[in-house]
Order: C-alpha cells, then structure tokens, then sequence
C-alpha cells in the first residue's frame, strides 16, 4: 500500500499518541493504518507498508486482536489471513475505554477495596491516612459507577449529552 503524506503523518502521530497512552508505537501505527485502509491488508503488506519486522507486524496483529480492535478475514483465493480494523469512532472509543477499564481500573479497584478492609483493622495506620484512601476509592467507584451508567448508550444519545456538557457546566456553575 503506497501511503500519501498525509496518512503517514498521520500514522506517524497515532504512534507518538499510542506511546504516550503506554501502547507500542508500532501497535498503535499499525490500527492507525488498518483503520485509514479502505481494503483488509496481510501481514506482509503491512510491514512492507510501515517498513517493520514481520516479527513485530505479527505481535502487533495479536495485541489489536486482544484489545478487539482489528479482526482476521480471508479474501477469495488468498490462503493468507488479512486484517481489519473497526471503522466506527464510537465504536473504537467504546472498546478502548471498555479494556482500560478492565486491564487497569478493575484491578485498582480490587486493591483498594482490600485496603479499605485492611485499613479497618490496622491500628497503626493514622486515621487521615484512612480518609485519604477512602477519597480515592470513593473517587474511582464513583467514576466507574458513572461510566456503567453510560456505557451502554447509543452513539447519538452520547454525542448529544457530550455536547450539552459546556451548557450543563455553565448551569450548574463553578465550585
């Protein structure tokens, strides 16, 4: 696949983003191609495309598959199995946030709720230690609450209430 400037500025940044996010760079180039490509590419077309390890290309692949972000088809007489990633931007939004959640708040949450118990019972710990852990907590389950809350919305109804989010702001005021 030839790559106009455009897209690989385009790449280019989905990987500098992906890295700062803690996603491999190449992982991140690699759904950022799959996603701009209009067609399912092979592995081979893209590490020839991005100029990466066919090695790297095939731990990327898997990594996107895990996250559910890119899926395997085949091509009428082609044995190869070629890769596509998800076109709708809610979709991907809704999935990223979704294994986030799985991979690194649920876990968390998992922890401090065992702290909190802990916490009930250790006599050594000072009492605004306690306050500040239940804070956090408190904070996380609230943000996960809300996040149930919504999850399940369709996309319309979620643009519609993100877009109301600067006049609900301005009618609620600042603390």
């Amino acid at each position: 696949m030839e790559l106009t400037p455009t897209i690989q500025k385009y790449i280019l940044h989905w990987g500098e983003m992906g890295a700062r996010w803690g996603v491999n760079r190449t992982v991140a180039q690699i759904h950022a191609l799959l996603f701009l490509a209009n067609q399912p590419l092979n592995a081979e077309e893209i590490a020839d495309t991005l100029n990466v390890a066919r090695s790297n290309v095939s731990n990327s692949l898997k990594e996107l598959q895990s996250w559910g972000l890119v899926r395997i088809t085949h091509m009428a007489g082609d044995r190869r199995d070629h890769f596509l990633a998800l076109q709708d931007v809610w979709e991907i939004f809704r999935v990223i946030v979704e294994e986030r959640k799985k991979r690194e708040i649920d876990p968390t949450l998992t922890v401090l709720r065992a702290c909190a118990v802990e916490a009930e019972s250790d006599p050594q710990l000072e009492q605004a230690t306690k306050v500040k852990m239940e804070q956090v907590l408190a904070f996380l389950e609230m943000l996960t609450t809300t996040y149930d809350d919504y999850k399940h919305l369709p996309p319309a109804t979620m643009q519609r209430f993100l877009k109301m989010g600067g006049k609900v702001a301005r009618l609620l005021g600042g603390d």
